[in-house]
């Protein structure tokens, strides 16, 4: 855990969180249990996260932040804009996940144009992200962050924003072919097979599902309301879904998409 010593500015996104500097002297992206999404995001953050970093994903390193009421009260920006209303972020245990890149030491974007993308040392790591965003429905995008040190000419790409995965809020599994992919085929130029997606398919198959608890068992009760049975059953959940990760990537690789055109296997 960190504490929340300065306020630095808002972020962009429907979470609205805000960028802080913390105890360790890092920056990290804060968001809050009075978001307008759902409390849920943060307990999925975390939860995804860390699922991530288990099967070799580059994602953002994340924390628990605690963020002062005193730090709220003092710093103008630090409000949740609803509809015809603004309320201060809500004190307390906060999700962080920790800035790529401070300013200072280079530069980082949400995006790079297309012709930009063979820059990317790593751009491979987006089937894994795919079969990440499979086994956890993830209902939005895949959302990266391209980012460089100073004189560097390739970028890095990591994965953020898994708030939307599990449904958001709903913590159910709506599987959908085009959901939780990337805007543009041209990521998964290189997928050639499924060798394509490896390590990261059979990681997730193997992931013990004591593992998966201890995770669960990490977060703040706040996240989740409290209710362990109901984070129980998702990560029952997740549990099964590991031997259906296949499939889901096999329903977006024939859809009419055809994001795969490089595809060499013949089965």
């Amino acid at each position: 855990m960190v504490t929340a010593v300065q306020h630095v500015r808002r972020m962009r996104g429907g979470a609205q969180a805000q960028l802080m500097r913390c105890s360790d002297g890092r920056l990290y992206v804060v968001k809050f249990r009075n978001n307008p999404q759902s409390v849920r995001v943060l307990a999925n953050e975390f939860l995804v996260t860390q699922l991530a970093e288990r099967i070799g994903l580059p994602v953002a390193p994340v924390a628990v932040v605690e963020v002062g009421g005193w730090l709220v009260e003092h710093s103008p920006e630090m409000t949740i804009q609803l509809v015809g209303k603004t309320i201060p972020c809500e004190p307390g245990l906060s999700f962080g996940s920790q800035y790529c890149v401070p300013p200072c030491e280079g530069q980082s974007f949400d995006w790079l144009p297309q012709t930009q993308l063979d820059r990317v040392r790593n751009l491979g790591a987006f089937a894994g992200a795919l079969a990440l965003d499979k086994w956890t429905c993830n209902a939005d995008s895949r959302q990266a962050v391209f980012w460089r040190k100073a004189r560097e000419r390739k970028y890095t790409a990591t994965f953020i924003d898994h708030g939307y995965c599990f449904n958001a809020g709903e913590w159910t599994f709506p599987d959908s072919p085009l959901r939780g992919t990337y805007g543009w085929n041209d990521v998964y130029a290189d997928v050639r097979g499924w060798e394509s997606f490896e390590p990261w398919v059979t990681r997730i198959e193997e992931l013990d599902e004591a593992a998966l608890m201890s995770i669960g068992e990490a977060l703040p009760p706040e996240w989740y309301g409290g209710d362990w049975d109901e984070l129980e059953k998702l990560l029952a959940t997740l549990a099964k879904r590991r031997s259906r990760v296949r499939e889901l990537i096999d329903a977006f690789r024939g859809s009419a998409r055809n994001p795969f055109p490089n595809w060499k296997n013949a089965d």
